[in-house]
């Protein structure tokens, strides 16, 4: 059965980092185009990084640009995501999302950070 499993959520301080993986089992994550996304509390939910099926080609929302970073580990068949300098308004659940086409994709349940002093 077709799974994600993300993990490397927590509570970090502001200025901190944290590194979100985003597991695939059951299928080939690289055959995918994986995007992340983030709810915060009342919030909607908000696009912040994808990387496309090669690796070669990420994007990001702009609030996140210089800080986070999303990277392919195909041997491990997962995507990371790392966080730098959080700040309090990264506190959210993060889901990450693997697309095949228009009509196929695979929703993980989500990671929860939580950016407080």
């Amino acid at each position: 059965q077709a799974r994600l499993v993300e993990s490397g959520g927590g509570l970090v301080q502001p200025g901190g980092s944290l590194r979100l993986s985003c597991a695939a089992s059951g299928f080939i994550l690289s055959a995918y185009r994986v995007q992340w996304y983030r709810q915060a509390p009342g919030k909607e939910r908000e696009l912040v990084a994808t990387i496309d099926a090669t690796g070669r080609r990420t994007d990001y929302v702009d609030s996140v640009k210089g800080r986070f970073t999303i990277s392919r580990d195909n041997a491990e068949n997962l995507v990371n995501l790392r966080m730098n300098s959080l700040k309090t308004e990264g506190t959210a659940v993060y889901v990450c999302r693997a697309v095949r086409s228009a009509t196929s994709d695979l929703w993980g349940e989500g990671a929860e950070v939580t950016v407080s002093s």
